[in-house]
């Protein structure tokens, strides 16, 4: 036995969109622990899973991003190492919207009006509710423009992903800002 011990910093937070934000009505035991290292998303592309056709869409992105929409032959989508992770966006619904506005007007773009047809709906990666988002660039003059895509997938399985981004970010204790970086993974 050699070496030194070492612990990863925990983090304390209360929230208020995270559970126990009241403490259960006892202000001295509100807010949770977490620990400082980023934690992983992982969505399956296995035939059959529920979010199986954004997870196709995710892997895409970091695989070939330039055949991607919209096009950017500089695109590198962040978001599947821990060089470029993510970042919550939870306390500007404004900026939310514009990303979400943003990656459907794109799908617009490359699709068509019609590309809801079906029960399609416009998925975007990195996700609207990520400073990375689709609208980043028009926020941050060091974010390359168009440095994101977007694809039309069944309604279902979008809100699948979504499902999961959402228990992610919660059993995680995710919080806003660039404190609490996190990474997708596909398998």
């Amino acid at each position: 036995m050699t070496g030194k011990p070492f612990m990863f910093a925990p983090r304390w937070d209360a929230a208020s969109y995270l559970r126990n934000s009241t403490g259960g009505g006892n202000p001295a035991n509100k807010g949770g622990a977490a620990f400082s290292m980023i934690a992983t998303l992982e969505y399956s592309s296995k035939a059959g899973s529920p979010e199986k056709a954004v997870a196709d869409h995710i892997k895409q992105a970091f695989t070939n991003p330039k055949a991607t929409k919209p096009l950017n032959a500089l695109k590198n989508v962040p978001g599947d190492n821990v060089k470029e992770p993510l970042h919550r966006l939870y306390l500007d619904q404004k900026r939310r919207d514009r990303n979400r506005a943003v990656a459907v007007r794109e799908c617009t773009r490359a699709w068509g009006a019609k590309y809801t047809d079906g029960g399609k709906e416009c998925d975007e990666f990195p996700f609207a509710t990520t400073y990375e988002g689709s609208a980043a660039a028009e926020f941050d003059v060091h974010v390359e423009k168009d440095n994101f895509s977007v694809m039309p997938v069944p309604g279902a399985q979008n809100g699948a992903a979504g499902n999961l981004l959402s228990g992610f970010y919660t059993a995680n204790r995710i919080i806003d800002g660039p404190d609490d970086g996190f990474i997708v993974k596909i398998n």
